[in-house]
């Protein structure tokens, strides 16, 4: 029989994820179905999941609770992360999807939003929930819906993939040549949806196959290891760009065509620019793990650069108080307001592509001008105390300006760092950029020594 302890190791600042079945079953999911649907008091919810072995019980336990407490459920079964949240934006519906995203296959979990792709964060509903999903699991009687709701399958492939490409007019696009990596994971059904309505575009896709064991490769971009298939097949096939999709397909991480990886930082800035030329004088977001880059191109572009918390909830927040068009992460996170203010690796992608058809030259060479700095890339290391550390690195540093918007930024001139506390872990994660790598590499060591002395 499942705890209730068990909800305090998989409930995370942003969303839910633990290994199946030990953290994570189906009495679990649906004790949060109850929680999900005592708190949003809806008349319908969406649930989708992605192609894990485990999204079936689950997904199906966490519905049961949602209709038996009188909630309609619309089920898009197999979908993208992005795809849930157009869902909950086009039928103004909460939702859930079980997915683990880059995490691997003995994990599972939930995304949730509120009607209108809303997020639901730890300060935003997800602890009301936990608390009612912990009282379900502890015995306490809810007493069901005089009327239990009931299931539908809605399929939303299609729509969904029409919105994506709306962002765009296809027949401005040039031909290319496109390989994506979706590693096994929902690319592989969202990917070709979006492209077969690019006719100008060649898309080949590689470990298309929906297996949430991950035959191939882990699929987590962000680790470099997992885009060297991609890269060798970029250069091999001689593609004009590479593309490579986590598990839930929310974030894409693109490749030129020498095989070189962009950073989430890099793709920001690009899209930046091509978002400002269509909404000039508008506001961009970004998180304060990026470069440095990322605002100077905003501010050439006549726009407004606003810096953020690191996660999505901070920045869907921020961007509905600023009314911001578009918002970037360095961990290839990119937001649109006209996406509901949500995510999409796909909406990134087709504007990526606009931009190289723009600019009419190799990636390799339009990438040059937004690429300024040497970056550190995020560096992990556990303390016992992390929040001392932060306090002893910011004396050290106490004649540098510095704030405390998210852990501690120092700007040092010609170079800054950031660092932040994990929300789950006893880890430190230190961000730093310098004018060029010597120098990165130098303060990265003064900082490390910084902090395992302090």
């Amino acid at each position: 029989m499942a705890s209730s302890s068990q909800l305090d190791q998989i409930v995370k600042a942003y969303d839910i994820r633990g290994t199946v079945p030990d953290q994570l079953d189906a009495d679990i999911a649906y004790a949060l179905g109850v929680g999900f649907a005592k708190f949003t008091s809806a008349s319908v919810a969406i649930v989708g999941r992605d192609m894990r072995p485990s999204g079936p019980e689950l997904t199906d336990a966490f519905a049961r609770g949602l209709t038996e407490h009188g909630i309609d459920v619309i089920d898009i079964g197999l979908a993208s992360t992005d795809m849930l949240y157009f869902a909950a934006g086009r039928l103004d519906a909460p939702g859930a999807i079980f997915t683990a995203s880059h995490n691997p296959a003995q994990y599972n979990g939930a995304k949730l939003c509120l009607a209108g792709a809303r997020p639901i964060g730890v300060d935003t509903g997800l602890s009301e929930i936990k608390d009612i999903a912990r009282r379900v699991l502890d015995g306490e009687a809810f007493a069901p819906a005089t009327k239990a709701g009931r299931t539908t399958e809605r399929d939303l492939l299609s729509s969904f993939a029409d919105h994506v490409v709306s962002f765009i007019d296809p027949a401005t696009l040039r031909p290319m040549r496109v390989v994506a990596d979706t590693a096994n994971g929902m690319g592989g059904l969202v990917v070709p949806a979006v492209f077969e309505r690019l006719p100008r575009i060649e898309i080949e896709v590689m470990y298309a196959e929906l297996d949430g064991t991950f035959p191939n490769h882990p699929a987590d971009p962000l680790q470099s290891v997992n885009q060297r298939d991609l890269q060798a097949r970029v250069t091999a096939g001689g593609f004009d760009v590479g593309l490579a999709f986590d598990g839930d397909a929310d974030r894409v991480f693109v490749v030129d065509e020498l095989g070189r990886g962009l950073s989430g930082s890099t793709t920001t800035a690009i899209l930046a620019a091509g978002m400002l030329r269509k909404n000039p004088g508008a506001t961009i977001l970004h998180n304060l793990i990026c470069s440095r880059s990322v605002s100077e191109v905003v501010r050439e572009n006549g726009g407004v650069p606003v810096r953020t918390k690191v996660g999505h909830s901070f920045i869907k927040q921020v961007m509905a108080e600023t009314g911001a068009v578009f918002g970037g992460e360095h961990s290839a996170h990119y937001y649109f307001r006209d996406n509901y203010r949500a995510d999409s690796g796909l909406i990134a992608t087709m504007l990526m592509l606009e931009e190289m058809s723009r600019a009419g030259e190799p990636l390799s060479t339009m990438r040059i001008p937004y690429e300024r700095y040497s970056s550190s890339g995020e560096i992990n290391t556990q303390v016992d105390d992390p929040a001392a550390v932060i306090d002893a690195v910011s004396r050290g540093y106490s004649s540098f300006p510095q704030d405390r918007l998210d852990g501690l930024t120092v700007d040092c001139g010609d170079w800054w760092f950031n660092l932040r506390p994990s929300n789950t872990e006893p880890l430190l994660r230190l961000n730093l950029e310098a004018p060029d790598r010597d120098s990165c590499d130098d303060k990265v060591a003064e900082l490390l020594a910084a902090i395992t002395s302090a």
